[in-house]
């Protein structure tokens, strides 16, 4: 008799220890199921369901985070979703145009893309992952500096990423959507990211008309790509000044736009995901730098700030 208790006191205990399937509701069956559900403590992993394009990217991962914010123990949002899967990043920078032409393929659609296939991963991060991800975002700055024709993102002291932009023309002009004679220097100054731009209208400042297609450098037409811009306040103003991607990266390391801040398409997506709202950004106009090995040098002094009095 003391034996048989022993046996289904065991049986008991393991039965107990196997993991409990828990049914989490979603927006959509259709679009978001279920892949691998463990104990609280586990990470759980769900499928699409269904194929992903850009066209509908931001609505997909809305609907994901507001299925899942109610059944976890901290604040789902869609940059820490997206941070605790970096490979949906990645997948997004590579519908980069020029990503797609070194790969022979010609995109005139970039929204018609793949993001998403139904056997996909998304992993909903644990309370611990959670925690750690959201320690990286809030030491997370944008630095800028415009002669250097950078942008650099850090967290904390760490550097996580280095790309190349371009900035504002040295000179003013006037703009019909500003109906202004207007400065088109990019401001230097300290402020932070306090709204996005991801289903981007696109209008030419200067004569103040829409526009829907765009000349690549190669010189194809293909229509504008849905990549979220990012708006900065600096000095405590909001003053126009975005960050977002241009579709001719030769003009990279210019003074070239109507002040905006631009990225390569796949760097935007980059920015993007480590800019949330708050995020401090500070540009500068620092001339002396340090290459690679440390050695100092000068820029060219690009809005000829320092330029000697004859």
């Amino acid at each position: 008799m003391i034996l048989l208790f022993i046996l289904v006191l065991l049986a008991a205990l393991w039965i107990g220890n196997l993991p409990k399937q828990k049914v989490v509701g979603t927006p959509h069956s259709s679009q978001i199921t279920e892949n691998h559900v463990e104990q609280e403590h586990f990470r759980k992993w769900i499928r699409p369901g269904d194929t992903v394009r850009i066209g509908g990217y931001f609505n997909f991962i809305d609907s994901l985070v507001v299925a899942y914010d109610s059944v976890t123990e901290y604040p789902l949002s869609e940059h820490l979703l997206v941070r605790s899967n970096p490979w949906i990043i990645e997948t997004l920078a590579n519908t980069d145009y020029y990503r797609m032409i070194e790969r022979d393929s010609f995109v005139y659609d970039q929204k018609q893309l793949i993001v998403l296939r139904p056997t996909d991963s998304i992993a909903i991060p644990t309370m611990a992952d959670a925690v750690r991800t959201i320690d990286t975002i809030n030491k997370t700055h944008i630095d800028i500096n415009i002669p250097e024709f950078t942008l650099r993102i850090y967290s904390d002291t760490n550097l996580l990423y280095t790309f190349p932009i371009r900035v504002g023309q040295n000179r003013k002009r006037y703009l019909k959507m500003g109906d202004r004679i207007t400065d088109l220097r990019t401001k230097t100054g300290i402020g932070q990211i306090v709204d996005y731009r991801r289903y981007p209208v696109f209008y030419n400042p200067v004569d103040g008309k829409r526009f829907y297609l765009t000349k690549r450098d190669d010189n194809r037409t293909t229509l504008m790509p849905q990549i979220p811009w990012v708006e900065t306040e600096i000095n405590g103003v909001r003053n126009g000044q975005l960050i977002h991607p241009t579709t001719n990266p030769k003009s990279l390391g210019k003074a070239y736009s109507n002040g905006c801040i631009g990225t390569r398409e796949a760097d935007a997506w980059f920015v993007y995901y480590h800019a949330s709202i708050g995020t401090p950004v500070t540009i500068r106009y620092d001339l002396k730098v340090k290459d690679s090995v440390g050695n100092e040098k000068i820029l060219t002094d690009v809005y000829q700030r320092f330029r000697s009095k004859p």
